[in-house]
């Protein structure tokens, strides 16, 4: 029972840091360490259908690209199946990645934790959620000790009965 206990704890501090760092320090489009030498990424978001009614199911998907220079293919990243850059690729899908959903209502100044979610090996990620009101949608990939973070926004209008 106290091994269920402290991961229950364990769990329950892991998603608070995971909200807590998914709305904070993704802001930025840059790294903060100005000697960051990783790979740039991409990262494109799309929300369909826009217009949406109200209640409906909104589906947002992407993906996320790492460019393709002598420092990722160098292998200052690492890689894992089979993901690498083809000679005559500029930019390449980063599969098994983390991306935090987040939502801003039109008129509040604060962003709203929706869900978390991984690409696939292609690079791509979905989800739907319920359209209530219109706003503006921000997937983020935080980065990593290589790789830097990227984010990608689309607005949605939501149309009510």
């Amino acid at each position: 029972m106290m091994r269920r206990l402290a991961a229950g704890v364990a769990a329950a501090a892991l998603g608070a840091s995971v909200l807590a760092t998914a709305v904070a320090p993704a802001m930025a489009a840059e790294p903060a360490d100005p000697d960051f030498d990783g790979g740039s990424t991409s990262l494109q978001l799309q929300a369909d259908p826009n217009p949406v009614r109200e209640g409906r199911t909104l589906h947002l998907g992407g993906k996320l690209s790492v460019q393709c220079d002598e420092d990722y293919i160098n292998g200052f990243v690492s890689v894992h199946h089979a993901d690498y850059c083809k000679d005559s690729e500029k930019w390449h899908r980063l599969g098994w990645k983390r991306i935090v959903i987040l939502f801003q209502p039109d008129g509040s100044g604060k962003w709203e934790y929706v869900d978390t979610l991984k690409t696939n090996r292609g690079g791509r990620f979905s989800t739907d959620v319920p359209a209530y009101t219109s706003g503006t949608w921000r997937a983020v990939f935080e980065g990593s000790r290589h790789l830097a973070p990227s984010e990608g926004t689309d607005w949605v209008k939501v149309i009510r009965h």
